[in-house]
């Protein structure tokens, strides 16, 4: 699969995006692997709350609700969706079904050992979203 991958110095002093950025790697389905960007705030042993983004967003959607949520005790996970911001950006359109999207964010909560989650979702988030938690 050739993959894009926008560089992190266009993510710079973003409007009130001061999150650090995390990185982890899910199987691409064709013997590779692709590098899933995700915001990780609050403490981890605190109630998780999923942040799933749809077209044509990312985490940023989310920057003014994630502060509220952490004050409010959660852990904060807010991935970049495979193919936007952060996230590597396969170059082919065929290269995203609607499964794959659904088998790398089950990738990103295993590796993450998410359980006992609160979904919030936007647009292809949902769809995606209540398929993970199915």
């Amino acid at each position: 699969m050739d993959v894009l991958r926008t560089p992190d110095s266009r993510f710079d002093n973003l409007p009130g995006y001061a999150f650090a950025a995390h990185y982890l790697s899910v199987d691409d389905g064709e013997g590779s692997q692709l590098r899933v960007h995700y915001l990780d705030e609050g403490p981890a042993d605190a109630p998780p709350v999923l942040l799933l983004h749809g077209e044509p967003s990312w985490s940023y959607l989310y920057r003014k609700m994630i502060p509220i949520l952490v004050a409010a005790g959660h852990r904060v996970i807010a991935p970049d969706l495979v193919g936007f911001g952060r996230s590597d950006k396969p170059s082919k359109r065929s290269d995203y079904t609607y499964q794959r999207h659904v088998d790398w964010m089950q990738a990103v909560l295993e590796q993450l050992n998410l359980q006992h989650i609160t979904l919030v979702c936007q647009d292809w988030g949902g769809l995606i979203g209540l398929r993970l938690v199915a």
